[in-house]
């Protein structure tokens, strides 16, 4: 699995601000898989930048998944969430939702956030807040679903899994004939 950690911070990409969600995300992205995180780098908070970014280790380096941290809030450079849409093939909703509630029992201010999280070819990609400790605690919430989303990405899906197609054929030709 490649895993890369993109921290969106004005102040820590001038190096006036040492970055701490970043490396608390890679601690525990290696507690839980078990593996070191691929790529980590500090962006400032610009649209094009983070965008290049995140095409970068989609296009070019074939991540499975990006964690993005930092920029999701209301403050008016906050721009993670609009660059990280720019480049999402699929939304992957049920993750913000199941941060958002989860979030929601620990502070009001949950209800501020403007995570995204989504799919381009192969690639998860999952806005986190800034904070280091709001960032390890969303991460939390979807790290059970992730090793299975990761598989169905690949095309690899679960075992415990059968697929069979709902649409019988006969009735699917004759929907198309009547179109």
């Amino acid at each position: 699995m490649r895993i890369g950690i993109l921290t969106i911070s004005d102040r820590a990409s001038r190096g006036e601000y040492e970055d701490e969600s970043g490396p608390a995300l890679r601690e525990m992205v290696q507690q839980h898989f078990g593996e070191d995180v691929d790529l980590t780098f500090i962006v400032p908070d610009e649209f094009m930048e983070i965008k290049r970014a995140l095409l970068k280790w989609c296009d070019d380096a074939k991540l499975d998944l990006i964690l993005t941290t930092g920029g999701t809030g209301f403050a008016p450079r906050d721009v993670t969430p609009e660059a990280t849409r720019a480049v999402l093939e699929k939304d992957a909703p049920g993750l913000v939702q199941a941060m958002i509630a989860a979030s929601l029992q620990k502070t009001p201010h949950a209800m501020l956030t403007r995570m995204a999280a989504g799919i381009r070819g192969q690639t998860l990609i999952v806005n986190l807040p800034g904070n280091p400790k709001a960032a390890c605690e969303n991460l939390q919430v979807i790290l059970p679903a992730l090793p299975h989303a990761l598989e169905l990405l690949r095309g690899k899906p679960g075992e415990h899994h059968t697929y069979e197609n709902p649409i019988d054929e006969e009735e699917r030709k004759r929907d198309i004939a009547s179109d």
